[in-house]
């Protein structure tokens, strides 16, 4: 009776319905709620300074940093009829359980926290919190939201490698009015970083003070030839900075006693609005891409968005074993550019839809060439359900900089287990381990430790 309520109470405060108009079995019955509890350690170790590409990257020493999430998320279904409406509302709740962010001595460069926003002292809050709440309307197989959004597209996909997740605030339109074909458009205006309770403009890495955009456009398809054939196509525009097409397949075959999947990706980014002239770039309107020196010496960029990626990534699977090995080239003067969300470093975070988007970096760099190797087993298949291991190799080169060409390597492990059964069933533990040597930023070590488990409550 409880949880009835709750769920009416919160759909009718946030659509303005009537109670007549919700009370029904579909609305009710179809409701889920489930608390996620994360308790995560993360111990980042920047090693030196390295490199000269023109962007600062001194030594920002150790972070090491402890914490418990609370994620709570209602889904209620949709009221009886021929256009169903619904609401879903999200919690987060970040405590502080040990370290975080400082203000070093004199001289010496403030260390942020990963985990936490900052209190003005430069030390990291004790805990932070934000609620979203999200309406939701079906007309036969095709479903509109508008409020608090998680995104996993190509163009944009939500960052959830910390603490608590990432969400946008905007529309979206999903159709599935056509066999097989599934079409997507919306428009996002705001977003609440993975280390923040504030929903901030968006815009790019390399973007200056104050240069920001409410505007980002999306539309795409995923068109499912056969059960083992998928193509895609999307396109993102985020007002004043760039213009982004998509185009991707995904195919498995299978091989032998086991299958090949094969994942290409190819991406074409231009600029747009200020981005695309020198007055709008003065005023802030900017991206990160190649430092090349001018005639006095000093280092130099246009700042002008202008990028081209493209990737592929092969994974033969036999058993519990996963063997991959994948290639990327970026071209053009300017990094792959996607949503960076967050003007405070460390404060904001972004996730890139790119195969060398890994633990510490994403290996996008303009001029980057990256080859990478991952072996993954599962356990499950000598005994041991639930244990799964993964290591990777990533190394690039060509990255363009002031002072010539630029190479840099990423090793992660991954360890995972999840109990199968008995009281704890559900019940996570990760330990995620990475090292990148670069000479186009600082060396890093990083460790994390991270526990989870999902409370149903309806």
């Amino acid at each position: 009776m409880k949880k009835a309520s709750l769920a009416l109470a919160v759909a009718a405060g946030t659509l303005g319905l009537t109670l007549s108009q919700v009370a029904n079995a579909a609305f009710i019955e179809d409701s889920k709620a489930k608390l996620d509890l994360r308790n995560y350690y993360f111990d980042n170790d920047n090693r030196e300074s390295q490199g000269d590409v023109g962007v600062g990257t001194a030594h920002s020493g150790q972070v090491r940093e402890w914490g418990q999430a609370f994620q709570l998320n209602l889904q209620s279904g949709f009221t009886e009829g021929t256009i169903g409406v619904g609401v879903d509302a999200i919690g987060l709740l970040g405590v502080r359980l040990d370290g975080g962010g400082r203000t070093g001595k004199a001289g010496q460069d403030r260390t942020p926290s990963a985990l936490f926003p900052l209190e003005s002292d430069g030390t990291a809050r004790d805990e932070f919190s934000s609620m979203g709440l999200t309406g939701k309307i079906r007309f036969s197989k095709t479903v509109a939201h508008v409020g608090t959004l998680q995104p996993k597209l190509p163009v944009v996909t939500f960052n959830d490698g910390r603490l608590v997740p990432q969400t946008f605030e905007g529309a979206q339109i999903t159709s599935n009015e056509i066999d097989n074909l599934t079409l997507v458009a919306g428009q996002l205006e705001h977003a609440k970083g993975r280390a923040s309770s504030n929903a901030d403009s968006l815009a790019i890495a390399g973007a200056g003070a104050g240069a920001d955009s409410n505007k980002f456009y999306y539309g795409g398809a995923d068109y499912k030839i056969n059960k083992d054939l998928l193509v895609q196509y999307y396109y993102g525009n985020l007002d004043d900075f760039y213009k982004q097409h998509f185009l991707g397949l995904t195919h498995t075959l299978a091989l032998g006693a086991g299958s090949l999947k094969s994942d290409l990706r190819y991406f074409d980014t231009s600029s747009d609005g200020k981005n695309s002239s020198a007055a709008g770039r003065a005023d802030g309107y900017l991206g990160s891409g190649y430092y090349g020196r001018n005639a006095a010496g000093s280092a130099i960029t246009t700042g002008e968005v202008d990028n081209r990626t493209w990737s592929a990534f092969f994974t033969y699977s036999l058993e519990g074993h996963a063997l991959s090995a994948g290639y990327q080239q970026v071209s053009g003067d300017s990094q792959f550019i996607q949503l960076n969300q967050g003007s405070i470093p460390g404060q904001g975070g972004a996730t890139t839809y790119l195969i060398t988007d890994r633990q510490i970096t994403n290996f996008a760099r303009a001029g980057e060439r990256t080859w990478i190797t991952q072996y993954g087993y599962d356990f499950g298949k000598i005994g041991v359900p639930g244990l799964t291991a993964n290591v990777l190799y990533m190394k690039g080169d060509n990255i363009k900089s002031a002072t010539g060409d630029l190479k840099e390597w990423e090793r992660d492990l991954t360890v995972s287990y999840v109990v199968q059964d008995g009281a704890a069933k559900g019940l996570g533990f990760a330990w995620r381990n990475a090292s990148l040597r670069s000479e186009a930023a600082a060396d890093t070590d990083q460790n994390r430790l991270i526990v989870s488990y999902s409370i149903p409550l309806m």
